[in-house]
């Protein structure tokens, strides 16, 4: 065909678009379904330097003035944005090679991942810019000298290098915790699939959402990267792990680096998961998808299918059966579709040489064949395409489960070899002879089976699926990472963390030990510490968010507890627990000098010593935390309660927000008898 050359695709960089004067060399982006041509891609020019410094001067200004909540409010709504428009971004896949099918678990799960991180920021991070990791460390007897670990976010920029499968969601799922964190990005897409990547860049842009410097994209190579790199700065890194030893090793001391790269991961059928049961059905199901998504072009696709020993031919049946049934391969804008190209002819190219080297190491073909496939085209009609990058799923078989090949050969399409063991430690050693791998899923509903198993390849797995027939239907699957949970794995597949909810975010900052007393650790971390300063001027229930301050400070009075207080209470809640009605066998308790108090009536009086009853600014009470009973009380003694406003939160989308006070009950003898966080919605205005 006769290329009529496209554009160069620009980048996003130093809040504006660019493109390079000098078009010479630069590479062309194809159609992987049609050879088409469908942009070029080239940086010459680029003066990376001035990226990566706008970065870390404008991002950093502008996300260093909002909140880990401002943050968060402003992750969900470029999630709007983008689901607003995905169709486009469907409609760009495809030329990719995506089907809709692939396109769920790439744009609408890079939705997801933003739409995840806007909520998870805003119920486990306080609405502040200081994390506090753990509690307060008391260094000296007097409580003068604390000490505790506080996160802060680094000072750089975290420059992102993206795999070419997954040019949306595996672009979001690093961005999104970087700027919770407060930590500008620098989005490098690989050039197969960049134009995906530009285009949901250039809807951010669009939205004018994005603060200043926060996101950069560049479309084409950074030569020279890690010269411009130092301590504060990240790089995270998704590929091949031959490349990415090789970036690591020009990493200087101080850049953060994380690679989650290819892995011979694998799935498990349990010797219980026989042809007929659930879980036999729910093996030969996931393989078919993992297979197929993407084309096999996953880092958590399954490599090695390890089944019980004479079981192969009767899943090659059955994954035989469901791919004549369910799989049709063509272009994704045919209608039908439902398994797409590899992402290049290049990436084909490479596929069928790892193939041929899988067979030249003892292999045998078990399914389906290395010719070119007849293919749906876009016009419905089917037939070869020889400029598209089509490879048909192939299963390869391995009498020799002992083969190095089986287990340091990735072909990175929809190719899978199956091995069989004789018992559950030798399934185990099959898996760590990968060498360390993003995810194992194990098919059982065999219990111990699975312990067994697990316990022999946890530390070779970022992630272990256990998929039985109770959760079939709602797993999330095999090769499909979510945000809640850490995705990375050791040894081969990187040897880091991505994703992993609020870990993520974590490392994006820098945690450090803070000594002081407790009016600085006050000040430096926006929660009250005992020993700082108080104010005791009017009931802090009457105040809202507007006129509260860290230190508000509520003394109640003092409340005896009598011997039928503690009968009363008993009766009435029916916690007739010994301690508190039998003296003799209360005395024998070593815990006790005798019959005491409930801890939940001590509880309970504490709030009506501290409560103000009237309608005001507190709205609601809706829990309780870290509560400890320390000192029991007997009947005679006296309690009351000192509270102490200890860190305040609004709610950036709500009328009001979540107040935390500190809470002791004391005795009569100034003994503490129990600590406990009470937390309340407060209004934040009178």
């Amino acid at each position: 065909m006769t290329d009529i050359l496209p554009s160069i695709l620009p980048s996003f960089v130093l809040d504006g678009w660019w493109t390079p004067s000098d078009e010479d060399g630069a590479t062309v982006v194809r159609d992987s379904s049609t050879g088409e041509p469908v942009t070029r891609v080239s940086t010459r020019g680029l003066d990376l330097a001035a990226v990566l410094d706008h970065a870390r001067t404008v991002g950093q200004a502008s996300l260093g003035e909002l909140t880990f909540h401002q943050r968060a409010v402003l992750l969900k709504q470029f999630a709007t944005v983008l689901n607003e428009r995905k169709e486009e971004l469907y409609a760009l896949s495809e030329r990719a090679g995506a089907t809709r099918r692939d396109s769920l678990s790439d744009v609408d799960g890079g939705i997801g991942v933003l739409f995840t991180y806007s909520s998870k920021g805003r119920r486990e991070l306080p609405n502040a810019r200081v994390y506090l990791d753990g509690p307060a460390e008391p260094l000296a007897k007097d409580g003068s000298f604390l000490g505790r670990h506080i996160y802060t976010r680094l000072p750089g920029v975290a420059m992102q290098i993206n795999a070419f499968n997954f040019p949306m969601w595996g672009a979001l799922e690093k961005f999104a915790p970087a700027f919770l964190a407060g930590v500008p990005s620098v989005v490098k897409p690989a050039t197969p699939s960049a134009f995906v990547a530009e285009a949901w860049v250039r809807i951010l842009v669009e939205s004018n959402l994005l603060p200043a410097g926060s996101l950069q994209l560049i479309s084409g190579s950074v030569p020279g990267l890690f010269d411009h790199l130092g301590l504060g700065d990240l790089v995270g890194f998704t590929g091949s792990a031959s490349t990415a030893e090789r970036l690591r090793a020009q990493a200087a001391d101080g850049v953060r680096f994380t690679s989650e790269t290819d892995s011979i991961n694998a799935s498990i059928l349990g010797p219980d998961a026989t042809v007929g049961t659930p879980e036999f059905d729910a093996y030969v199901k996931q393989l078919l998808v993992e297979l197929t998504t993407k084309a096999g072009q996953k880092c958590t696709a399954i490599r090695r299918a390890i089944v019980p020993q004479g079981l192969t031919a009767s899943v090659v049946d059955a994954l035989r059966a469901k791919i004549d049934e369910r799989v049709v391969i063509g272009d994704p804008r045919a209608e039908g579709v439902t398994m797409g190209p590899l992402v290049s002819v290049e990436q084909r190219d490479e596929v069928l040489r790892q193939v041929d080297a899988l067979l030249g190491a003892g292999g045998e073909l078990l399914y389906g064949s290395t010719d070119a496939p007849a293919v749906t085209r876009a016009d419905g009609t089917v037939g070869p395409a020889p400029d598209g990058a089509f490879v048909a799923p192939l299963v390869i078989g391995f009498g020799d489960v002992d083969s190095p090949a089986v287990h340091e050969i990735e072909a990175f399409g929809p190719v899978a070899s199956v091995l069989e063991y004789a018992d559950a430690a030798q399934a185990a050693e099959l898996v760590a002879r990968g060498g360390g791998s993003l995810v194992t899923s194990v098919a059982t509903h065999d219990a111990a089976f699975a312990a067994t198993v697990m316990s022999g390849i946890a530390a070779f797995n970022g992630r272990v699926l256990l998929l039985d027939r109770d959760d079939a239907r709602t797993s999330t699957g095999h090769g499909s990472p979510v945000p809640h949970l850490v995705h990375g794995g050791p040894g081969r597949a990187g040897g880091g963390e991505e994703l992993g909810g609020i870990r993520a975010v974590l490392h994006h900052m820098q945690r450090t030990a803070v000594q002081g007393s407790p009016e600085m650790l006050t000040a430096l971390t926006g929660v009250w510490h005992p020993g700082a300063g108080t104010r005791s001027d009017r009931h802090p229930f009457r105040k809202s968010l507007a006129e509260l301050r860290i230190g508000d400070q509520f003394a109640s009075g003092e409340r005896e507890v009598t011997l039928d207080d503690i009968e009363t209470f008993a009766a009435f809640t029916g916690d007739t627990f010994y301690a508190h009605t039998d003296e003799e066998a209360a005395a024998a308790n070593p815990f006790f000098p005798g019959r005491v108090a409930h801890g939940y009536l001590l509880v309970s009086w504490a709030a009506g010593l501290f409560v103000d009853p009237d309608p005001g600014p507190v709205l609601a009470n809706y829990g309780l935390e870290n509560l400890r009973f320390i000192t029991p009380v007997s009947p005679g003694d006296s309690i009351r309660v000192t509270l102490t406003a200890k860190q305040i939160t609004p709610r950036e989308t709500d009328e009001y927000g979540e107040v935390r006070w500190d809470a002791v009950i004391l005795n009569q003898r100034d003994e503490t008898v129990a600590t406990y966080d009470v937390l309340t919605l407060v209004a934040k205005q009178p």
